[in-house]
């Protein structure tokens, strides 16, 4: 089976070019300093256990499958590369905290579809590449029953809420949603099998979320159009298969421009759940060959200043994991070794 890396070099070796040239040319040397040092203090933050956590001890599962997936964009695996050890460990802490009904996580944690949508899409490019064929049937095992849980958490109206439709009275909210399409449409991508259906429901959900101006609602019952949710609704419509060429989702870009990037609040500092935003935004800007480099030349100025001597940027209310994972992703993108964001 080819690494992710070397079906990358091949296909750039194909068009006539160096791989290692090729690679090295798209890398300005300070971005690369700063994810290194970003991925090496998620290294050293890593608990014996396998998992990382937010301020508080919080969400562990949710920020384990954001560190891991900071880790897959370097193009390591859980068998090879620099990262290998550290993603192995944190795999096996998922697939440690895969329950009995499918769901990976606690269920007493009031914020579990979070950590749920979020693995699914980590253990999902890991799967892609298990060359083990213990581990790639406990994995399969786990993705299996993974999207069954999700298929039952569904609401009624097709969203998902903080934790499922049985346990939160059937309600819903459109940054859940995103976080389980995401994870559905890796899920699909990588052969476990996904109903179309579930997929289906959630897209009309994110329609049905969406005001005439184009942006996308904290939920199906109203509280305006939220630029974060928007960006994240766009990235999740991506990853179903819709593109710019429909029409609701060219709204939803419009309004994204006009909102986030390159309108006037996106270049100011930071504004509320920036890293959210920008974590999606970027993959939609990614997807768009034309406008990346010059969001590209926006986003790393505005996230290299601010990092720690540590490795780590320290903002937010979550803690450093969250965003130092985040940031780390978005720096990454262009490598293009993790499937579910590449163009």
């Amino acid at each position: 089976m080819l690494s992710r890396r070397n079906l990358l070099l091949g296909m750039i070796a194909v068009a006539g070019t160096r791989p290692e040239q090729a690679l090295a040319a798209r890398q300005d040397p300070k971005v690369k300093l700063a994810v290194d040092r970003a991925l090496d203090y998620l290294v050293r933050t890593q608990k014996r256990q396998g998992y990382w956590e937010a301020n508080g001890g919080q969400y562990r599962v949710a920020m384990t499958a954001l560190a891991g997936t900071a880790l897959l964009c370097e193009g390591s695996t859980a068998n090879r590369g620099k990262y290998a050890k550290t993603v192995r460990l944190a795999v096996d802490y998922l697939v440690d905290m895969s329950q009995p009904n499918g769901l990976i996580g606690y269920e007493k944690d009031y914020h579990y579809t979070y950590g749920h949508g979020f693995s699914m899409l980590f253990l999902s490019q890991v799967f892609g590449e298990e060359e083990g064929a213990e581990r790639r049937k406990r994995l399969q095992q786990v993705l299996t029953k993974a999207v069954e849980f999700s298929g039952f958490a569904q609401t009624t109206r097709g969203g998902w809420g903080y934790v499922s439709a049985k346990d939160g009275g059937d309600f819903d909210e459109g940054s859940t949603c995103i976080t389980q399409v995401q994870g559905l449409r890796a899920c699909r991508n990588a052969g476990i099998p996904v109903s179309k259906e579930i997929i289906d429901r959630a897209k009309q959900y994110i329609k049905d979320c969406t005001t005439t101006e184009g942006g996308v609602q904290y939920s199906i019952r109203g509280g305006g159009a939220r630029p974060p949710i928007t960006a994240a609704a766009v990235a999740a419509m991506y990853s179903a298969g819709e593109y710019d060429e429909s029409e609701h989702v060219n709204k939803m870009r419009e309004f994204c421009r006009d909102a986030i990037w390159p309108g006037q609040s996106g270049n100011a500092n930071y504004f509320g759940h920036w890293h959210y935003t920008h974590y999606y935004y970027a993959q939609v800007m990614y997807r768009n060959a034309d406008e990346w480099p010059e969001y590209f030349s926006f986003i790393s100025r505005q996230i290299l200043p601010k990092q720690n001597a540590s490795g780590a940027w320290k903002e937010g209310h979550i803690g450093d994991v969250y965003t130092t994972a985040i940031n780390a992703t978005i720096l990454q993108l262009d490598n293009g070794y993790v499937p579910i964001y590449q163009r």
